[in-house]
């Protein structure tokens, strides 16, 4: 850690809330049953349980193996689970009330339960981004004006004004397959090829440059 990154956190007052989620790997995930035996056996070296799954068609690097090897000693670990486990920061909280209930730890549960206790809006909060999430992972937008009319009056009544403004682009990002990921990637091409040029091409340069990369 640099000089000037602690010199931040103490004009800022403490470290940043923001921790990124734990994630699992999904390359772990055909292999998780195996490590699994092997661990139970007594195999808890991570560079020979890359080797073993490697031979398996493993296409993951060592370092995804280290951190499985990691996590799964500390949740074999018999230290009090107070001590061990660190509460969210805000940011992760929001995270965690948009994840479904049967998808969460035991800890976490317990957290939440307290959570709730003394933040009741923040259940109904939970509630509606989940529903919200599974409106734009689906197909159809039957049920978005009632999310709309729920989440006014709720935690999320800013986004919900927001989806309201704009309620027809929100409509076809649920119901059509179109995706604007091909013109970003023309934006993204564009970029590279300006900051090529440290940003001072004029637009005729740019125009054919960008023309004869085609």
């Amino acid at each position: 850690m640099s000089v000037r990154t602690v010199e931040r956190w103490l004009a800022a007052g403490g470290e940043p809330e923001h921790r990124r989620p734990p994630a699992d790997s999904v390359l772990i995930d055909p292999f998780r049953d195996y490590l699994e035996k092997r661990w139970e056996e007594g195999e808890r070296r991570g560079l020979q349980l890359w080797t073993k799954i490697k031979l398996r068609s493993f296409e993951g690097s060592k370092a995804t193996v280290y951190r499985w090897t990691a996590a799964r000693q500390q949740g074999s670990s018999t230290a009090a689970p107070n001590v061990r486990w660190r509460l969210p920061s805000r940011r992760n909280c929001a995270w965690l009330l948009s994840k479904e209930p049967t998808s969460l730890d035991e800890q976490t549960e317990r957290f939440l339960h307290h959570l709730y206790e003394n933040a009741p809006e923040l259940s109904n909060a939970g509630e509606l981004a989940r529903r919200l999430a599974a409106l734009i992972r689906g197909d159809d937008d039957a049920g978005l004006d009632q999310w709309i009319e729920d989440a006014s009056t709720s935690e999320l009544a800013s986004l919900a004004q927001g989806i309201g403004r704009d309620i027809a682009a929100v409509r076809a990002a649920i119901t059509q397959p179109w995706s604007t990921s091909p013109v970003e990637g023309q934006i993204n091409r564009l970029k590279t090829i300006k900051r090529q040029m440290y940003g001072r091409s004029g637009y005729a340069l740019l125009r054919n440059r960008l023309l004869a990369a085609v």
